[in-house]
């Protein structure tokens, strides 16, 4: 066990002998980085028999024992990435005590212990929803100095013009702060009566609008608040892409695991935002 520097940008593409305990933990699947942390501030975690609460703290992956509430961890060298076309009508939780609906009765959480998902999708939210049990990886992606692209389909409600459209893609000022611009533009309505059959008519007829929007930020509700605020409310919201991950024709409610390409592209994504997060932690914002 050691104390000491940063972990350098490359330990996020492999596995190296030595890394932080809250980054073990991540990688392992315990917790994101920041759950690891407050596991660890927490005095719940514990090295050779040992409680650690330094977050400088490293680990020897080979000759270490790390456990957390006395229960061992051992590193996930095969870690798991998978797809999911989620369905309305679910949260976006590994499990809910009210017992509603959740999107862990949609992925194989007792063959791969740890899943969890990647960011969210509202409850009446479709699309792409990725999961991991790489924790680190997936702290990394939705870091906000990196958020990696994900391109929504909308229909908002009324006939909406491309010229109405300027202010999101200029980047328009929400309650919370400004956002970042947003590529948008409009949709076909066709294709988008085939995804919403229930919004066909309105759509045919111009009551309602299809949107494509193209976002590198994460905050909550942000697609409908952004055309909420142009007076244009959300009907129905789907993601189809979230960097170079597209759904394909995977159908509603199925999983499926990313292919090795598709694992090695979202790792270059990773390891190009921690990259970008150890700059900004060096220029000390």
């Amino acid at each position: 066990m050691t104390e000491g520097r940063p972990d350098s940008p490359q330990e996020t593409t492999g596995y190296p002998h030595t890394m932080r305990v809250q980054r073990f933990l991540a990688r392992a699947g315990v917790a994101s980085r920041r759950g690891s942390e407050a596991l660890m501030t927490a005095g719940r975690v514990s090295v050779n028999g040992r409680v650690v609460t330094e977050l400088g703290t490293k680990v020897d992956v080979d000759r270490d024992r790390v456990a957390v509430d006395g229960v061992a961890v051992t590193l996930n060298q095969g870690a798991v990435y998978l797809m999911l076309h989620k369905p309305a009508g679910y949260l976006t939780t590994m499990a809910d005590p009210q017992g509603r609906p959740c999107v862990a009765s949609l992925v194989p959480g007792d063959r791969y212990p740890g899943l969890f998902p990647v960011g969210r999708l509202d409850k009446d939210t479709t699309g792409l929803l990725l999961f991991t049990t790489d924790g680190d990886l997936g702290n990394l992606l939705l870091h906000p100095a990196h958020h990696v692209p994900k391109h929504y389909v909308a229909v908002v409600d009324g006939t909406m013009a491309d010229g109405e459209l300027e202010p999101l893609r200029r980047g328009i000022t929400l309650d919370d702060g400004p956002c970042q611009p947003a590529p948008t533009a409009l949709w076909d309505a066709a294709a988008a009566a085939l995804l919403w059959p229930e919004l066909r008519e309105r759509l045919l007829l111009g009551s309602a609008t299809p949107v494509e929007i193209t976002l590198r930020e994460g905050r909550k509700n942000q697609v409908k608040r952004m055309f909420g605020a142009l007076h244009h409310p959300v009907l129905a919201l789907h993601r189809d892409r979230m960097g170079d991950l597209s759904l394909g024709e995977l159908a509603p409610g199925t999983w499926r695991l990313l292919d090795a390409d598709e694992v090695r592209r979202l790792r270059s994504a990773a390891a190009a935002a921690s990259e970008t997060i150890e700059h900004l932690e060096r220029e000390g914002r």
